[in-house]
């Protein structure tokens, strides 16, 4: 089964057709909201708000690990992310959308790993590839049929948050090799891995990062909402065609 979880611009799914919701109790606590139950283009699916369905989880409060516990339990077995981000690289313009494959993670003190000294001997994962390759593949088909651009590849750094990066943080993302910054794609990619489940982002540029572009001189908040708005219809486009694919 296919899991959405929705980022800061995508707290609901229009075109789910709720067949019910519920609550799952986790071993790591509550998770961000009861999961949502639904059909797309007939096939069932489960979607859940990152952020709580009012928006009222900041990132470095997520309950990760209560996420991906919970969407396991249920038998999932892919998990699309959605997440916004500010394009870095001078091509990621907002409204661009990209399939990142590659992470660089500069988040502190959250919650990443199921393996604990309580319950687990010592136990690694291979994360040299971050991401589902298949599933990766399977959103640029499902990109394709839907008519909508998907930029492929791209490194993706987790910060921290809330608070918006300075520009010389900026700076030095791109000298490290980021071309997208974000706040919530750590530790939930390496969660999905520990869980065995295939996991994919499709990253939603909403602004140029610090000190780029149209950011040079702050971060225009004002226009983040329209452009999310307005991509995010193209999000849900291609996750209609990802589920009628095979494995999708």
């Amino acid at each position: 089964m296919l899991a959405i979880i929705g980022g800061s611009g995508l707290a609901q799914l229009s075109n789910l057709e709720v067949t019910h919701r519920q609550v799952v109790r986790t071993p790591y606590g509550e998770p961000s909201g009861a999961l949502t139950f639904g059909n797309i283009q007939g096939h069932e699916v489960i979607f859940l708000a990152r952020h709580g369905y009012g928006l009222t989880i900041p990132p470095h409060e997520v309950n990760y690990c209560a996420n991906i516990w919970a969407l396991h339990s249920q038998q999932v077995s892919n998990v699309v992310a959605v997440a916004t981000v500010g394009g870095i690289r001078s091509d990621l313009t907002p409204g661009t959308l990209i399939v990142p494959d590659q992470i660089i993670d500069y988040t502190h003190d959250r919650k990443s790993t199921f393996f604990t000294a309580n319950n687990h001997s010592v136990t690694h994962i291979d994360f040299t590839h971050p991401y589902s390759e298949p599933l990766r593949q399977r959103l640029f088909r499902a990109a394709e049929r839907a008519g909508e651009a998907l930029v492929a590849g791209g490194t993706y750094a987790a910060t921290q948050g809330p608070r918006l990066e300075t520009a010389a943080e900026i700076n030095r993302l791109e000298r490290d090799g980021a071309h997208m910054v974000g706040m919530t794609g750590m530790p939930e990619a390496a969660l999905a891995r520990e869980m065995g489940l295939s996991y994919a982002t499709i990253a939603v540029v909403v602004n140029p990062a610090a000190g780029r572009g149209s950011s040079g001189q702050g971060v225009k908040f004002e226009n983040i909402q329209a452009v999310s708005h307005k991509t995010m219809a193209k999000v849900r486009h291609i996750l209609e065609e990802l589920v009628t694919l095979d494995g999708g």
